[in-house]
């Protein structure tokens, strides 16, 4: 089984997330924390689950779609995955820099 290890710059952007949409609502700001979570389980399993991310169009740097956020992940040995950044599809990735 895989370990999902979140970087500095992940956790950073899930809690910005959270924080922007419990502007509105704390609940679906907690709401959408967790499906992001949810959503990268698979990779435990399957980590090639995920598309290559065309912008930076390496192997081993990968994508999870979870409603409007692109979950980007690195598979850096079989057993360990990094999760780089959490990405809101209407912006441009290529203007942030993915660790």
């Amino acid at each position: 089984m895989v370990r999902i290890n979140w970087t500095f710059q992940a956790k950073d952007y899930l809690k910005a997330i959270a924080d922007y949409i419990s502007k509105d609502s704390k609940r679906y700001g907690k709401l959408q924390v967790t499906r992001l979570k949810n959503r990268t389980r698979v990779l435990k399993n399957q980590p090639h689950i995920g598309k290559v991310v065309p912008e930076i169009n390496r192997e081993n740097i990968r994508e999870l779609i979870e409603g409007s956020y692109r979950i980007i992940y690195k598979i850096v040995e079989d057993n360990q995955i990094d999760i780089l950044t959490i990405h809101h599809s209407a912006r441009d990735l290529r203007r942030r820099k993915v660790k």
